[in-house]
Protein backbone atom coordinates (compact mmCIF):
# COMPACT_ATOMS: atom_id res chain seq x y z
CA UNK A 1 0.00 0.00 0.00
CA UNK A 2 1.15 3.38 -0.68
CA UNK A 3 2.94 5.34 1.79
CA UNK A 4 0.46 8.13 3.29
CA UNK A 5 1.91 11.59 3.13
CA UNK A 6 2.57 13.56 6.04
CA UNK A 7 1.39 17.35 6.00
CA UNK A 8 2.40 19.35 9.27
CA UNK A 9 0.29 22.26 9.84
CA UNK A 10 1.87 25.47 11.80
CA UNK A 11 -0.11 27.40 13.69
CA UNK A 12 -0.34 30.04 17.33
CA UNK A 13 -2.85 31.13 19.97
CA UNK A 14 -2.58 34.79 19.45
CA UNK A 15 -6.29 34.98 18.54
CA UNK A 16 -8.59 32.55 17.06
CA UNK A 17 -8.37 33.00 13.91
CA UNK A 18 -4.85 31.54 13.23
CA UNK A 19 -5.86 28.14 15.07
CA UNK A 20 -9.50 28.04 13.59
CA UNK A 21 -7.95 28.55 9.54
CA UNK A 22 -5.65 25.78 10.55
CA UNK A 23 -8.48 23.65 11.89
CA UNK A 24 -10.42 24.34 8.71
CA UNK A 25 -7.65 23.53 6.49
CA UNK A 26 -7.30 20.09 8.26
CA UNK A 27 -11.11 19.44 8.04
CA UNK A 28 -10.67 20.12 4.34
CA UNK A 29 -7.49 17.67 3.40
CA UNK A 30 -9.25 14.92 5.76
CA UNK A 31 -12.44 15.48 4.32
CA UNK A 32 -10.67 15.45 0.62
CA UNK A 33 -7.74 13.14 0.83
CA UNK A 34 -8.34 11.58 4.58
CA UNK A 35 -7.26 8.20 3.51
CA UNK A 36 -4.15 9.06 1.73
CA UNK A 37 -2.37 11.49 4.25
CA UNK A 38 -1.52 12.03 7.74
CA UNK A 39 -2.17 15.36 9.02
CA UNK A 40 -0.42 17.41 11.99
CA UNK A 41 -1.14 20.84 13.96
CA UNK A 42 1.79 22.02 15.93
CA UNK A 43 2.19 25.03 17.89
CA UNK A 44 6.12 25.50 17.81
CA UNK A 45 5.62 28.28 20.13
CA UNK A 46 4.12 25.49 23.04
CA UNK A 47 8.25 24.11 22.78
CA UNK A 48 9.97 24.83 25.92
CA UNK A 49 13.20 26.28 23.79
CA UNK A 50 11.00 28.95 22.24
CA UNK A 51 11.86 32.23 23.31
CA UNK A 52 9.75 33.81 26.44
CA UNK A 53 9.02 37.26 24.50
CA UNK A 54 7.57 34.51 21.57
CA UNK A 55 5.92 31.84 24.10
CA UNK A 56 3.88 34.11 26.01
CA UNK A 57 2.57 35.86 22.60
CA UNK A 58 -0.72 34.87 23.21
CA UNK A 59 -1.30 36.04 26.94
CA UNK A 60 0.65 39.84 26.23
CA UNK A 61 -1.28 39.98 23.04
CA UNK A 62 -4.77 39.90 25.24
CA UNK A 63 -3.29 42.16 27.69
CA UNK A 64 -1.84 44.55 25.30
CA UNK A 65 -5.16 44.83 23.66
CA UNK A 66 -7.41 45.56 26.63
CA UNK A 67 -4.65 47.84 28.37
CA UNK A 68 -3.22 50.17 25.71
CA UNK A 69 -4.40 49.19 22.21
CA UNK A 70 -2.98 52.36 21.21
CA UNK A 71 0.53 51.05 21.69
CA UNK A 72 -0.36 47.88 19.98
CA UNK A 73 -0.97 49.90 16.55
CA UNK A 74 1.88 51.77 17.21
CA UNK A 75 4.15 49.21 17.65
CA UNK A 76 2.13 47.03 14.52
CA UNK A 77 3.02 50.02 12.10
CA UNK A 78 6.77 50.96 13.34
CA UNK A 79 7.48 47.01 12.85
CA UNK A 80 5.84 47.35 8.73
CA UNK A 81 8.82 48.80 7.47
CA UNK A 82 11.52 46.96 5.81
CA UNK A 83 14.52 47.44 8.08
CA UNK A 84 12.35 46.52 11.59
CA UNK A 85 11.08 43.37 9.21
CA UNK A 86 14.60 41.93 8.37
CA UNK A 87 15.90 42.96 11.91
CA UNK A 88 12.67 40.24 13.34
CA UNK A 89 13.33 38.14 10.63
CA UNK A 90 16.87 37.00 12.43
CA UNK A 91 15.63 37.35 15.81
CA UNK A 92 12.99 34.90 14.81
CA UNK A 93 15.60 32.86 13.22
CA UNK A 94 17.94 32.54 16.40
CA UNK A 95 14.86 31.87 18.25
CA UNK A 96 13.01 29.09 16.50
CA UNK A 97 15.79 27.52 14.70
CA UNK A 98 16.39 24.78 16.49
CA UNK A 99 12.64 24.09 16.51
CA UNK A 100 11.98 24.40 13.20
CA UNK A 101 14.89 22.03 12.38
CA UNK A 102 14.27 18.90 15.11
CA UNK A 103 10.49 19.00 13.32
CA UNK A 104 11.54 18.42 9.90
CA UNK A 105 14.06 15.86 10.97
CA UNK A 106 11.01 14.30 13.51
CA UNK A 107 8.18 14.82 11.57
CA UNK A 108 9.92 14.06 7.94
CA UNK A 109 6.72 16.00 6.31
CA UNK A 110 5.80 16.02 2.72
CA UNK A 111 4.10 19.40 2.67
CA UNK A 112 4.06 22.43 5.26
CA UNK A 113 1.11 24.53 6.08
CA UNK A 114 1.56 27.73 8.12
CA UNK A 115 -1.22 30.48 9.33
CA UNK A 116 1.29 32.31 11.42
CA UNK A 117 3.41 34.84 10.49
CA UNK A 118 6.27 34.44 12.53
CA UNK A 119 6.74 30.64 10.88
CA UNK A 120 8.00 31.44 7.43
CA UNK A 121 11.68 33.31 8.32
CA UNK A 122 13.17 30.17 10.32
CA UNK A 123 11.67 27.85 8.18
CA UNK A 124 12.76 29.61 4.63
CA UNK A 125 15.96 30.00 6.54
CA UNK A 126 16.15 26.01 7.61
CA UNK A 127 15.22 25.35 3.38
CA UNK A 128 18.54 27.68 2.18
CA UNK A 129 20.88 26.37 4.78
CA UNK A 130 20.12 22.66 4.09
CA UNK A 131 19.50 23.02 0.98
CA UNK A 132 16.86 20.74 2.09
CA UNK A 133 12.98 22.08 0.55
CA UNK A 134 9.94 21.06 1.79
CA UNK A 135 6.70 22.37 -0.01
CA UNK A 136 5.79 25.64 1.70
CA UNK A 137 2.08 26.78 1.95
CA UNK A 138 1.01 29.78 3.27
CA UNK A 139 -2.24 31.44 4.49
CA UNK A 140 -2.69 34.66 5.09
CA UNK A 141 -5.38 34.96 7.76
CA UNK A 142 -6.66 39.17 7.97
CA UNK A 143 -8.11 40.22 4.97
CA UNK A 144 -6.77 43.80 3.31
CA UNK A 145 -4.16 44.98 6.73
CA UNK A 146 -1.17 42.29 6.32
CA UNK A 147 1.69 42.84 8.13
CA UNK A 148 4.72 42.56 5.39
CA UNK A 149 6.63 39.72 8.17
CA UNK A 150 4.00 37.45 6.80
CA UNK A 151 5.50 37.41 2.70
CA UNK A 152 8.58 35.47 2.46
CA UNK A 153 9.80 35.11 -1.09
CA UNK A 154 10.65 31.41 -0.21
CA UNK A 155 7.35 30.12 0.07
CA UNK A 156 6.06 27.78 -2.52
CA UNK A 157 1.81 29.03 -2.52
CA UNK A 158 0.90 32.01 -0.82
CA UNK A 159 -2.96 31.67 -0.08
CA UNK A 160 -4.11 35.21 0.57
CA UNK A 161 -8.18 36.19 0.83
CA UNK A 162 -8.53 39.64 -1.65
CA UNK A 163 -6.92 41.10 -4.18
CA UNK A 164 -5.96 44.09 -1.81
CA UNK A 165 -3.53 41.50 0.07
CA UNK A 166 -2.64 39.92 -3.53
CA UNK A 167 -1.05 43.34 -4.07
CA UNK A 168 0.60 43.35 -0.99
CA UNK A 169 2.43 39.92 -1.93
CA UNK A 170 3.88 40.79 -4.51
CA UNK A 171 5.16 44.34 -3.24
CA UNK A 172 7.08 42.14 -0.57
CA UNK A 173 8.64 40.17 -3.08
CA UNK A 174 6.20 36.78 -3.69
CA UNK A 175 6.17 35.44 -7.57
CA UNK A 176 2.42 36.47 -8.80
CA UNK A 177 2.81 32.87 -9.93
CA UNK A 178 2.70 31.61 -6.71
CA UNK A 179 -0.24 33.96 -5.02
CA UNK A 180 -3.88 32.49 -5.35
CA UNK A 181 -7.00 34.12 -3.46
CA UNK A 182 -9.00 31.73 -2.13
CA UNK A 183 -10.54 34.05 0.87
CA UNK A 184 -9.38 32.91 4.49
CA UNK A 185 -10.09 29.30 5.20
CA UNK A 186 -13.67 28.10 7.27
CA UNK A 187 -14.60 24.98 8.36
CA UNK A 188 -16.07 22.76 5.57
CA UNK A 189 -19.48 22.89 7.33
CA UNK A 190 -20.13 26.21 5.50
CA UNK A 191 -19.94 24.83 1.99
CA UNK A 192 -22.33 22.76 0.09
CA UNK A 193 -26.50 22.59 1.18
CA UNK A 194 -27.79 23.78 4.64
CA UNK A 195 -30.95 22.97 5.82
CA UNK A 196 -32.94 26.13 6.08
CA UNK A 197 -32.74 28.69 9.66
CA UNK A 198 -35.65 27.51 10.85
CA UNK A 199 -35.06 23.69 11.17
CA UNK A 200 -31.27 24.81 12.54
CA UNK A 201 -32.73 27.08 15.07
CA UNK A 202 -35.40 24.05 16.02
CA UNK A 203 -32.98 21.65 16.06
CA UNK A 204 -30.71 24.21 18.45
CA UNK A 205 -33.73 24.57 20.40
CA UNK A 206 -34.04 28.06 19.97
CA UNK A 207 -37.44 29.71 18.76
CA UNK A 208 -37.30 29.20 15.05
CA UNK A 209 -39.60 32.06 13.95
CA UNK A 210 -37.98 34.94 15.91
CA UNK A 211 -35.23 37.22 14.18
CA UNK A 212 -31.79 35.83 15.31
CA UNK A 213 -28.82 37.95 16.87
CA UNK A 214 -25.77 36.13 17.57
CA UNK A 215 -23.20 37.94 19.65
CA UNK A 216 -19.54 36.38 19.56
CA UNK A 217 -17.79 37.86 22.62
CA UNK A 218 -14.56 37.35 24.05
CA UNK A 219 -11.59 38.76 26.20
CA UNK A 220 -10.83 40.72 23.22
CA UNK A 221 -14.34 42.54 22.55
CA UNK A 222 -15.04 45.58 24.32
CA UNK A 223 -18.66 47.29 24.49
CA UNK A 224 -20.41 43.83 23.50
CA UNK A 225 -22.66 44.48 26.98
CA UNK A 226 -23.39 47.84 25.97
CA UNK A 227 -24.30 47.04 22.61
CA UNK A 228 -26.58 43.98 23.38
CA UNK A 229 -28.17 46.17 26.11
CA UNK A 230 -29.91 47.96 22.93
CA UNK A 231 -30.83 45.07 21.39
CA UNK A 232 -32.17 43.84 24.10
CA UNK A 233 -34.61 46.94 24.91
CA UNK A 234 -35.02 47.90 20.67
CA UNK A 235 -38.53 46.64 21.07
CA UNK A 236 -38.85 44.47 18.00
CA UNK A 237 -39.49 40.39 18.20
CA UNK A 238 -36.31 39.18 17.73
CA UNK A 239 -34.04 36.94 19.70
CA UNK A 240 -30.24 36.59 21.29
CA UNK A 241 -27.81 33.76 21.28
CA UNK A 242 -24.73 35.38 23.11
CA UNK A 243 -21.24 33.45 23.27
CA UNK A 244 -18.61 34.75 25.52
CA UNK A 245 -15.86 32.72 23.83
CA UNK A 246 -14.32 31.30 27.05
CA UNK A 247 -14.53 34.70 29.01
CA UNK A 248 -15.66 33.43 32.19
CA UNK A 249 -16.87 36.95 33.55
CA UNK A 250 -18.75 37.74 30.01
CA UNK A 251 -20.52 34.42 30.65
CA UNK A 252 -21.22 35.56 34.47
CA UNK A 253 -22.43 38.85 33.29
CA UNK A 254 -24.40 37.51 30.27
CA UNK A 255 -26.28 35.02 32.26
CA UNK A 256 -26.94 38.17 34.85
CA UNK A 257 -28.96 40.14 32.39
CA UNK A 258 -32.32 40.91 32.60
CA UNK A 259 -33.70 39.63 29.28
CA UNK A 260 -36.51 41.01 27.92
CA UNK A 261 -36.38 39.05 24.21
CA UNK A 262 -35.61 35.64 24.62
CA UNK A 263 -31.72 34.94 24.91
CA UNK A 264 -29.66 32.18 25.21
CA UNK A 265 -26.48 32.34 26.65
CA UNK A 266 -23.14 30.38 25.69
CA UNK A 267 -20.10 30.08 27.37
CA UNK A 268 -18.09 28.52 24.22
CA UNK A 269 -19.47 26.63 21.45
CA UNK A 270 -17.70 24.04 19.14
CA UNK A 271 -20.14 24.56 16.31
CA UNK A 272 -20.16 27.83 15.59
CA UNK A 273 -20.76 27.11 12.00
CA UNK A 274 -24.35 26.07 12.92
CA UNK A 275 -24.64 29.14 15.00
CA UNK A 276 -23.49 31.49 12.50
CA UNK A 277 -25.87 29.41 9.55
CA UNK A 278 -28.80 29.65 11.44
CA UNK A 279 -28.32 32.97 13.07
CA UNK A 280 -29.88 35.99 10.62
CA UNK A 281 -27.06 38.68 11.86
CA UNK A 282 -24.22 38.87 13.75
CA UNK A 283 -22.39 41.39 16.54
CA UNK A 284 -18.91 40.61 16.76
CA UNK A 285 -15.56 42.85 16.30
CA UNK A 286 -13.41 42.83 13.02
CA UNK A 287 -11.39 39.69 13.28
CA UNK A 288 -10.67 38.09 10.21
CA UNK A 289 -12.13 34.91 11.15
CA UNK A 290 -14.83 35.87 12.45
CA UNK A 291 -15.53 37.97 9.38
CA UNK A 292 -14.81 35.72 6.95
CA UNK A 293 -17.28 33.03 8.58
CA UNK A 294 -19.70 35.41 8.70
CA UNK A 295 -19.30 36.47 4.91
CA UNK A 296 -19.53 32.42 4.57
CA UNK A 297 -22.41 32.01 6.30
CA UNK A 298 -24.14 35.29 4.52
CA UNK A 299 -24.35 37.36 7.75
CA UNK A 300 -24.54 40.60 8.20
CA UNK A 301 -22.26 42.35 10.45
CA UNK A 302 -22.60 44.47 13.54
CA UNK A 303 -18.61 45.73 14.18
CA UNK A 304 -18.15 46.81 17.80
CA UNK A 305 -14.49 46.65 18.21
CA UNK A 306 -11.28 46.51 15.82
CA UNK A 307 -7.95 45.78 17.04
CA UNK A 308 -5.95 49.21 15.70
CA UNK A 309 -4.10 48.39 12.88
CA UNK A 310 -4.36 44.90 11.73
CA UNK A 311 -8.29 44.41 11.89
CA UNK A 312 -9.08 48.12 10.36
CA UNK A 313 -8.48 46.82 6.76
CA UNK A 314 -11.65 43.94 7.61
CA UNK A 315 -13.44 46.64 8.80
CA UNK A 316 -13.06 48.91 6.32
CA UNK A 317 -13.41 46.10 3.51
CA UNK A 318 -16.64 45.28 5.04
CA UNK A 319 -18.29 48.29 5.36
CA UNK A 320 -17.53 49.54 1.65
CA UNK A 321 -18.97 46.49 -0.10
CA UNK A 322 -21.97 46.77 2.28
CA UNK A 323 -22.12 43.91 4.25
CA UNK A 324 -21.74 45.08 7.62
CA UNK A 325 -21.92 48.63 9.72
CA UNK A 326 -19.63 49.77 12.05
CA UNK A 327 -21.14 50.81 16.06
CA UNK A 328 -19.23 53.12 17.76
CA UNK A 329 -21.59 53.75 20.88
CA UNK A 330 -24.83 52.46 21.74
CA UNK A 331 -26.41 55.33 20.60
CA UNK A 332 -25.16 54.08 17.05
CA UNK A 333 -26.74 50.24 17.15
CA UNK A 334 -29.74 51.97 18.13
CA UNK A 335 -29.94 54.13 15.19
CA UNK A 336 -28.38 50.96 12.88
CA UNK A 337 -31.07 48.90 14.47
CA UNK A 338 -34.13 51.12 13.86
CA UNK A 339 -32.77 51.68 9.59
CA UNK A 340 -32.08 47.40 9.53
CA UNK A 341 -35.39 47.16 10.17
CA UNK A 342 -37.20 49.60 8.38
CA UNK A 343 -39.13 49.06 4.98
CA UNK A 344 -39.86 45.31 6.10
CA UNK A 345 -36.07 44.81 6.45
CA UNK A 346 -35.07 45.68 3.18
CA UNK A 347 -31.55 47.03 4.24
CA UNK A 348 -30.82 43.94 6.44
CA UNK A 349 -31.76 41.94 3.42
CA UNK A 350 -29.23 43.74 1.00
CA UNK A 351 -25.76 43.99 3.88
CA UNK A 352 -27.12 40.21 3.59
CA UNK A 353 -26.83 39.38 0.24
CA UNK A 354 -23.80 41.52 0.20
CA UNK A 355 -22.26 39.30 2.33
CA UNK A 356 -22.97 36.26 0.02
CA UNK A 357 -21.53 37.93 -2.49
CA UNK A 358 -18.07 38.61 -0.39
CA UNK A 359 -18.39 35.13 0.95
CA UNK A 360 -16.33 31.98 -0.08
CA UNK A 361 -17.91 29.09 1.72
CA UNK A 362 -15.40 26.61 -0.20
CA UNK A 363 -12.17 28.06 0.65
CA UNK A 364 -10.54 25.60 2.98
CA UNK A 365 -11.25 22.87 0.30
CA UNK A 366 -9.90 24.86 -2.44
CA UNK A 367 -6.91 25.30 -0.17
CA UNK A 368 -6.55 21.78 1.01
CA UNK A 369 -6.59 21.13 -3.24
CA UNK A 370 -3.32 23.20 -3.64
CA UNK A 371 -1.53 21.74 -0.37
CA UNK A 372 -2.37 18.38 -1.38
CA UNK A 373 -0.69 18.97 -4.93
CA UNK A 374 2.52 20.16 -3.45
CA UNK A 375 2.71 16.94 -0.58
CA UNK A 376 2.65 14.68 -3.83
CA UNK A 377 5.63 16.70 -5.00
CA UNK A 378 7.52 16.10 -1.84
CA UNK A 379 10.37 17.58 -0.49
CA UNK A 380 13.97 18.16 -2.75
CA UNK A 381 17.37 18.77 -1.69
CA UNK A 382 18.94 21.41 -4.04
CA UNK A 383 22.76 21.01 -3.92
CA UNK A 384 23.12 25.18 -5.53
CA UNK A 385 25.84 27.22 -4.89
CA UNK A 386 26.31 28.89 -1.68
CA UNK A 387 25.49 32.05 -1.57
CA UNK A 388 26.68 35.25 0.35
CA UNK A 389 23.24 35.13 1.76
CA UNK A 390 23.58 31.58 2.91
CA UNK A 391 27.19 32.40 5.06
CA UNK A 392 25.52 34.96 6.55
CA UNK A 393 23.00 32.87 8.04
CA UNK A 394 25.31 30.55 9.30
CA UNK A 395 27.83 32.79 10.40
CA UNK A 396 24.54 34.43 12.55
CA UNK A 397 23.74 30.75 13.90
CA UNK A 398 27.34 29.84 14.40
CA UNK A 399 27.70 33.67 16.83
CA UNK A 400 25.27 31.48 18.81
CA UNK A 401 26.00 28.26 19.11
CA UNK A 402 22.98 27.15 17.13
CA UNK A 403 23.47 23.81 15.46
CA UNK A 404 22.46 24.49 11.78
CA UNK A 405 22.46 21.10 10.21
CA UNK A 406 21.69 17.71 11.71
CA UNK A 407 20.33 14.82 10.09
CA UNK A 408 17.63 16.21 7.62
CA UNK A 409 15.24 13.70 6.30
CA UNK A 410 16.23 12.61 2.70
CA UNK A 411 14.38 14.19 -0.35
CA UNK A 412 14.58 13.81 -3.88
CA UNK A 413 17.26 15.85 -5.69
CA UNK A 414 16.70 18.77 -7.83
CA UNK A 415 20.02 19.61 -9.06
CA UNK A 416 20.87 22.94 -9.72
Amino acid sequence: MEEKKRIVILTADAGFGHRSAANAVAAALQQKYGDKCEIKIINPLEDRRAPFYLRDSGADYDRILRLSPDLYKLSYEASDNEIPSLLLENVLTLGLYEIMRDLICVEKPDAIVSTYPLFQAPLTNYFKLNRYYVPLTLVVTDLVTVHRIWFSPGVDVCMVPTMEVHDLAVSNGIAQNKIHITGIPVSPAFSGRHPAKKELRKKLGWDPKLRTVLAVGSRRVDQLLENLNVVNHFGRPMQIVAVAGKDDELYAQLQAVDWHVPAHVYNFVTDMSEFMLAADAIICKAGGLVVTESLAAGLPMLLVDVIPGQEEGNRDYVVKNGAADMIESPLEMLETLAHLTADGGALFKQRARNARQLGRPNSALDVADMVWRTALRGPVSKQGRFGQGRHMLIDLLARYNISWRENQPAAKSDNE
